[in-house]
């Protein structure tokens, strides 16, 4: 296998997705508050955020709360939107002298208004970032995303906006939270789970799939780059032929 760098060069990677697991785990098994290791999860999302920004990766969406994240203890919940509040207020300068953007996706409004507001204040401060786009999902379900999505489509053929006729698959992604972000390219799930958890359902359709045993906390550049090189070794086809393929120019390797 050729190295991270070198594929890199003819294999980029424009969007990268992670679900960030094994928080939890990671506390118990060092006899921690469940709260410790998500504290440390915070640490691994700023080193691979300035990772992504270091290698030129456009978008970068983690997978922060699901919807299904409200049934945890109250306690657990509340001191979860403490830690997003701390991290907003700690990062949002970082962000900004980086070019940084961040974009909030999920159901916002089940979202505390204290959190809403401090969401809202860092995405008009760093809007103009163009380095890196931080997507996180908040509040996040696939399914609810998609319904949520429908719903904007059936809304607009009511009134006489939308023709049936129109709709396409470009149309009906722009009409989702991630709007005109480009698919993903590649999703990470940390902690040896291999499921996508209701995760980006319509947007990972061509994504590679890459898991790995290693909690989320301890997920640091060296493990980033063994995801990478695995990506960049395969041959993503899009339901063509190596012929097809060929023809078109590209030998299909992570492209």
């Amino acid at each position: 296998m050729a190295s991270g760098k070198d594929l890199e060069n003819t294999a980029p990677l424009n969007h990268l997705a992670i679900i960030m697991d094994g928080n939890g785990r990671w506390a118990k098994q060092r006899g921690l508050p469940r709260i410790a290791g998500h504290r440390q999860g915070v640490e691994a999302v700023t080193t691979i955020v300035d990772e992504c920004v270091r290698r030129g990766i456009r978008y970068l969406s983690l997978f922060a709360f699901s919807s299904e994240n409200w049934g945890r203890p109250q306690q657990e919940v509340e001191a979860l939107m403490a830690l997003l509040l701390q991290f907003l207020e700690s990062q949002q300068q970082k962000m900004i002298d980086n070019g940084i953007r961040l974009k909030v996706i999920g159901d916002i409004a089940r979202l505390s208004a204290s959190v809403r507001t401090s969401l809202a204040d860092v995405e008009a401060r760093t809007a103009d970032g163009d380095a890196l786009t931080l997507i996180l999902a908040l509040s996040y379900g696939g399914r609810d995303e998609i319904l949520r999505g429908v719903g904007k489509v059936v809304d607009e053929v009511l009134a006489g906006r939308l023709e049936l006729a129109e709709l396409n698959d470009s149309y009906f992604s722009s009409r989702l939270d991630s709007g005109s972000i480009p698919d993903p390219d590649l999703l990470i799930r940390t902690s040896g789970e291999m499921r996508i958890s209701n995760f980006l359902l319509w947007q990972l359709a061509y994504a590679e799939l890459y898991f790995t045993d290693v909690l989320w906390p301890d997920f640091d550049t060296v493990e980033m780059q063994k995801a990478l090189d695995d990506y960049h070794s395969r041959k993503r086809r899009f339901g063509l032929t190596d012929d097809q393929l060929a023809a078109t120019g590209t030998s299909g390797q992570g492209d």
